[in-house]
């Protein structure tokens, strides 16, 4: 049902778009109520309004504390239009119906990410009366309006201007839809935050309740399996740099291994400061590699493992051109990533009308993703920091006789950027910025090399001098003596084991040059 807006409640902390809003809402013949600052501004700029403690009788109080909590205001907000004594009962008091309200909040989460935000100034950034008023106006959507988003300004203007001043009772509970969610995550952010801190406002490790908010994107045919079912939900506010950011240029709908194996690409190929490309198959990347421009590094990465490439997920870090995606169309190709595409390179990928083709914002092109890591388990959920850690060159600790050249070195970090991103026991040979086998997800560490060493025969490429990355220790020396039979001769790997004395020894042995970065790379 249609309800015709006759007189709105206007109290906001962003005051974007606010003016021109409540000129027009005035125009249209809306009387208008307001508090404090919001009252002033539009006052000042020549729209009438009417301060709220006039309209109430009763003046603001407790440093404004005290505005809108009021029954003229919350009974004209919460009677219900299709109940006679309602309706009778604000006749009886004089009170008339509000038919709109246009809210937003303290700004708390804006207040607590400031750095030095004592636990004071955070208290008084909670807000009391927004939320009451926009639940109040959210539970009666079926006669009032909860407006929380300047971005849906104009778009309610439009819809009164075509309804004669009216609004569908669609877009009330759209509205009401949008003022629960705003609300609920604004309760979370304060629990969020105090149960983080002590009475002392010092912070916590960790929160003692812990509460996300996430939109849906989109709903799945299915899930891993095509007896489960599935959707895709991002961040809500969205965070920038990650996946979830993705815009879709062409191909079929995403699928949720689709999206599971691209955000594993995405991750790895956007922390690789060279032009680089990373092919992932199973969350698993199955080739990498950097070059001067993306078709080399394309080449190098497919070159490590063209059999797991086969209906992969291939993406780069720089803008795809149109050569790199002419060869990649060579190939068959579930997904492909890039910042962005180039004229030539669209036109190449159009021909393979069923490849989706992805553009993922590069704001945040060699950094982690910021927020938490989830795994969910049975009646719980384990949250930890994200993997952020990139050990640099000069953070190595040699502990061979031999040591690496300043090629190998280069290569032993390169090693390690990408075994950070293979599920262990991960083992990665690599040499001159490419992949040339990966060992993954094997119960143990000698396994993993021996499959990686395999990998690289099958694929037609020499181990001769290369490097290895072991994203853990080597917990005896039968991993060492693999990889030097294979034909390494640096590797790189956490250290720390009870066995270090005899790993070391096994690679002086063979002439093998080791590092130690202290730091390990589990991926589960």
């Amino acid at each position: 049902m249609n309800i015709r807006i006759r007189r709105a409640l206007l109290s906001v902390s962003d005051k974007t778009g606010l003016q021109d809003f409540a000129r027009a809402l005035a125009a249209a013949g809306v009387s208008l109520l307001s508090t404090g600052g919001t009252a002033k501004l539009l006052a000042a700029g020549g729209i009438p309004v009417t301060e709220v403690s006039d309209y109430t009788g009763f003046p603001e109080m407790l440093d404004g504390r005290v505005k809108t909590l009021h029954p003229r205001l919350h009974a004209g907000l919460l009677a219900r239009r299709d109940r006679e004594a309602h309706m009778q009962a604000l006749g009886s008091a004089g009170i008339e119906p509000i038919d709109l309200v246009v809210v937003n909040l303290y700004p708390f989460v804006q207040a607590v990410a400031r750095a030095g935000c004592t636990l004071e100034e955070a208290i008084e950034n909670i807000d009391i009366g927004g939320p009451s008023m926009l639940r109040a106006a959210a539970k009666n959507h079926a006669g009032v309006a909860a407006v929380c988003d300047p971005a849906d300004y104009s778009a309610l203007l439009s819809e009164m201007k075509a309804a004669g001043g009216a609004l569908a009772g669609q877009t009330r509970f759209a509205l009401a839809q949008k003022a629960f969610t705003h609300t609920a995550a604004y309760d979370a952010a304060i629990s969020n935050y105090l149960t983080a801190v002590d009475a002392q406002g010092r912070a916590q490790a960790w929160p003692g309740h812990l509460t996300f908010q996430f939109e849906k994107l989109q709903e799945m045919r299915y899930g891993e399996n095509p007896h489960q079912g599935a959707a895709f939900y991002r961040d809500a506010p969205p965070r920038p740099g990650g996946i979830a950011g993705y815009r879709q240029i062409q191909g079929k709908e995403l699928s949720y291994n689709n999206i599971a194996d691209s955000d594993a690409a995405w991750e790895c190929v956007k922390t690789l400061e060279q032009p680089a490309c990373v092919i992932v198959k199973h969350a698993n990347p199955c080739g990498v590699a950097i070059g001067a421009d993306p078709l080399e590094a394309y080449e190098g990465a497919f070159a490590t493992d063209p059999t797991s490439a086969f209906g992969g997920i291939i993406a780069f870090n720089r803008a795809l051109d149109a050569r790199a995606a002419q060869a990649l169309t060579k190939q068959f190709a579930e997904v492909v990533i890039a910042p962005a595409l180039e004229p030539g390179a669209r036109a190449a990928l159009s021909a393979k009308t069923n490849v989706r083709v992805l553009e993922v914002p590069a704001g945040e092109l060699q950094t982690a993703a910021g927020g938490y890591d989830f795994k969910r388990v049975g009646g719980g959920l384990l949250v930890q920091a994200p993997d952020a850690r990139n050990v640099a060159a000069s953070e190595l600790r040699m502990v061979t006789r031999a040591r690496p050249s300043e090629e190998q070195l280069a290569d032993l970090v390169f090693a390690w950027r990408v075994a950070k991103f293979v599920k262990s026991n991960a083992i990665v040979f690599c040499g001159s910025g490419r992949t040339l086998g990966v060992g993954a997800g094997q119960m143990s560490r000698v396994d993993s090399a021996r499959i990686a060493s395999i990998k690289a025969h099958n694929a037609g490429l020499s181990l001769e001098g290369s490097v290895v990355a072991s994203d853990a220790f080597f917990p005896f020396r039968d991993g060492v003596d693999v990889v030097a039979e294979a034909g390494a001769k640096a590797i790189i790997q956490p250290g720390g084991s009870v066995k270090d004395d005899e790993v070391i020894a096994a690679a002086n042995e063979r002439g093998i040059a080791m590092v130690f970065t202290g730091v390990r790379h589990f991926r589960h």
